[in-house]
């Protein structure tokens, strides 16, 4: 903030207006002094290390899975330092017209473990719901088509998933440029995510949360992904009900983990670093409003929708706050200053105000960028083009804010819809949620007329087989199978055989025989066959009942909600 009231020169400034400038100047101290806290943060916070003897291992536990409709050739130097990793497997997934293109280029690299699937048509969503239920692994990676990893990152990507509650995980990234040296558009990707990166191992460190995990490169369980409702809510994801978004994918999965209970984590480290390449021309300034709305879109949902990131990671909940009002504040300072200069309100001259104000501005700029000029100090000519763009973002930001209606993806051909498209898919959608309602009023009428139907069966065969098992002289006593008691019916069954055989050796009398068989017997059989009765009885409403509770008509639509 230009209104940092600490500094000599800029309190010759402004004395003539010092209170004006008090309010300015603590919010100038505040956005400082958060910094400092995320520096601190960054500095403190550590990757988590591998294991020797490892739980998850590439070549058994990883798909890397890729949607595209546009790869290049940058596809080939980043396929390979996907293979170095050694996964499992590589599928890449585009649309139908291009599998011919794509096909080829993945022989070009390695035919046996790269898979090369399509859609109809070109939607990164759909395209990433192939990939999950073509995937046997236990870990899927969504990756770019032009990430390009270090040799260790899927042994430290893995090495977090050693918590059994950790459902995501993320890497730290820097630019690669396209050319032989880098733009001034490619110079301004990299300060951003040196700043991106301090704050994900900030957040990281504090509280273990991050506001997204970068669809550039992000790990996550399968298990989790193959989940019927995860899905279908995430090829059903619509802004106020009625813009279908395409892109913000790694968005949602983020708000996903954060709002089911997984963990996250972000491994910002040399050895799980990502280098990526941004678009080298104006058309980055695309990139970045796509991001933007995003943004707002999801912190939105997160913070006042779902609203678990305030109990499960509340600094994360605070930074989102914190970039609602960034736009004001920073653009607070110097719309003050202009309109106090042009107004002649201050006792300088107007260039030495202009002059001052620059100098102080690219200070403080310089400041927060020292860990990437560190790294590249000849980036330091771009910090005047970045602190214009800074205010060129604070008013897109607020653009974006009320534009978040459009949900186009801005920079690719052939993936956005018109809005004629866009009506026909939403009616569409509208005709298949409600067959799907009347679908699972169906199947529920039938599985409770089903579950009713067992129950009278039930009760049919339990008194049927009453009926026959009761004991008579004249006729054989019938045992079912396999049903509890019989062990003690045919101990029963022996012990009266015994009887009888003793009683004929002794000379009985057949009636006084026979008479004390009615007595005795009948009464022991009666108790045996009672308590099996009632045992029996028991078990088939049990599991009439139990077939009904487990009878849910959502499942058999392939979208089953997990309790």
């Amino acid at each position: 903030m230009g209104t940092f009231v600490t500094d000599v020169p800029m309190l010759y400034l402004t004395k003539d207006l010092f209170p004006v400038f008090v309010p300015l100047g603590v919010v100038g101290f505040y956005r400082y002094l958060w910094f400092v806290i995320k520096l601190l943060a960054f500095f403190f916070y550590r990757p988590m290390m591998p294991k020797s003897n490892p739980t998850y291992r590439p070549e058994y536990d990883v798909t890397i899975i890729v949607p595209t409709i546009d790869a290049g050739e940058e596809f080939k130097e980043a396929a390979h330092s996907w293979l170095v990793n050694n996964p499992k497997e590589i599928i890449i997934i585009t649309e139908t017209k291009m599998k011919d293109a794509l096909q080829e280029l993945a022989n070009s690299v390695d035919p046996t473990r790269i898979r090369v699937l399509t859609v109809p048509k070109a939607n990164k969503r759909l395209q990433m719901v192939e990939g999950i239920r073509n995937t046997t692994s236990e870990i899927i990676v969504f990756a770019d088509d032009d990430a390009i990893w270090a040799p260790t990152t899927l042994e430290y990507i893995l090495a977090c998933f050693e918590d059994p509650n950790m459902g995501g995980v993320g890497t730290s990234q820097t630019v690669k440029s396209v050319g032989r040296y880098q733009t001034v558009w490619e110079v301004l990707a990299g300060f951003r995510l040196t700043i991106r990166n301090i704050e994900i191992a900030a957040s990281t460190h504090i509280d273990g949360g991050v506001c997204c995990l970068s669809g550039r490169t992000a790990a996550y369980r399968t298990c989790i992904l193959q989940d019927p409702q995860f899905q279908y809510e995430f090829t059903h994801d619509f802004w106020l009900g009625k813009y279908p978004l395409n892109s913000g994918d790694d968005k949602f999965l983020t708000r996903w983990m954060v709002y089911h209970g997984w963990n996250t984590y972000i491994q910002v480290c040399k050895e799980a670093e990502l280098l990526s390449t941004f678009k080298n021309n104006w058309r980055f300034v695309k990139q970045v409003l796509r991001w933007t709305r995003n943004t707002w879109r999801s912190d939105f949902r997160s913070m006042f929708m779902e609203r678990k990131i305030w109990s499960r990671h509340p600094y994360v909940a605070f930074t989102m706050i914190d970039k609602i009002f960034n736009p004001i504040t920073l653009l607070s300072g110097p719309i003050s200053v202009i309109v106090m200069a042009c107004q002649g309100e201050f006792h300088l001259p107007i260039w030495d105000i202009i002059i001052s104000y620059i100098v102080w501005l690219m200070m403080t700029r310089i400041i927060k960028l020292l860990p990437h000029l560190f790294k590249r100090p000849q980036d330091i000519i771009w910090v005047p083009a970045f602190l214009v763009f800074g205010y060129y973002f604070a008013i897109m930001k607020i653009y974006a804010l009320f534009t978040l209606h459009e949900v186009g993806w801005g920079t690719r051909a052939g993936i956005d819809q018109t809005p004629a498209e866009l009506a026909q898919e939403k009616e569409k959608q509208q005709l298949e949620q409600e067959q799907m309602q009347r679908d699972m009023e169906k199947l529920q009428y039938q599985s409770d007329q089903e579950a009713t139907q067992a129950a009278i069966n039930a009760a049919a065969a339990a008194a049927t087989a009453t009926q026959y098992e009761r004991p008579i002289m004249s006729a054989p006593m019938i045992q079912r199978p396999d049903s509890p008691g019989s062990a003690d019916l045919i101990r029963h069954f022996s012990r009266q055989q015994e009887q009888q055989r003793q009683a004929a050796a002794a000379g009985r009398q057949h009636v006084g025989s026979s008479s004390r068989r009615q007595e005795g017997v009948d009464d022991d059989d009666q108790d045996v066959y009672e308590y099996n009765q009632d045992d029996e009885l028991a078990q088939y409403f049990a599991q009439a009942e139990a077939a009904r509770a487990n009878l849910d008509p959502r499942d058999s639509c392939g979208f089953g909600l997990r309790k």
